[in-house]
């Protein structure tokens, strides 16, 4: 029997690929209007490249985008991308059946929980800016936990909640670090459809559109 939920956050649970998009756009918009002397789709091309070499948690990629331009007393335009970025969040949103599915699943006497990848206080922040925080019993983050997603980060989890793989059920949005190293330890999973990972096919036990299909999913797992 399925006792325990574990989410991933990022287009699991608010739709994380337009939000990011939303929000470099804005960023790098705020830059130009700064006076940064440059064309907004060969800085999206070069910061895109940053992003992929660094990674998305990486906290530094208009640091390295001023560098890669060899710009002078660069602090001005970092700090208005930091500012136009960081106020792009105040409009993220769930997906619209998150919250009152969360509720449901909590009445049913589930336990949920959160397990992503990155920097717990990014984490956290999203969560609170979604309203959602409180949904949840614990939350745990890689860097918190001590290793990325994988078998290793998801026995730990398991270790820390009290519970057997059999009761858990990963849902999440990408194979790589949501579906295929928690069915390597037993768990049961459910595939987010969603966002940049939606057409790589699945070894799920299920697969999902919408967040409020998961309670009748979860009824036949």
């Amino acid at each position: 029997m399925i006792k325990n939920i574990l989410f991933d956050i990022d287009d699991t649970l608010f739709p994380t690929t337009e939000f990011s998009s939303l929000a470099r756009k804005n960023a790098l918009n705020a830059m130009i209007g700064m006076g940064l002397d440059a064309c907004y789709d060969d800085l999206n091309h070069r910061l895109n490249a940053i992003i992929h070499t660094k990674g998305s948690n990486y906290q530094k990629h208009f640091d390295v985008l001023c560098r890669e331009l060899h710009m002078r007393n660069p602090a001005r335009y970092v700090a208005a991308a930091i500012a136009a970025y960081h106020d792009t969040k105040t409009a993220i949103q769930p997906f619209p059946t998150v919250p009152l599915t969360l509720l449901k699943l909590r009445q049913s006497r589930h336990r949920l929980y959160v397990a992503t990848n990155g920097n717990p206080t990014k984490q956290w922040d999203k969560l609170i800016r979604l309203r959602i925080g409180l949904y949840f019993e614990d939350v745990f983050v890689s860097e918190e936990v001590g290793s990325e997603k994988g078998p290793a980060f998801y026995r730990k989890v398991l270790k820390a909640i009290g519970a057997k793989p059999a009761e858990c059920v990963m849902v999440g949005d990408r194979e790589d670090v949501d579906i295929w190293p928690a069915k390597e330890i037993g768990m049961h999973t459910v595939r987010m459809l969603a966002g940049r990972h939606i057409a790589i096919p699945t070894r799920a036990d299920a697969s999902i559109r919408d967040i409020s299909e998961l309670p009748a999913v979860l009824h036949h797992l």
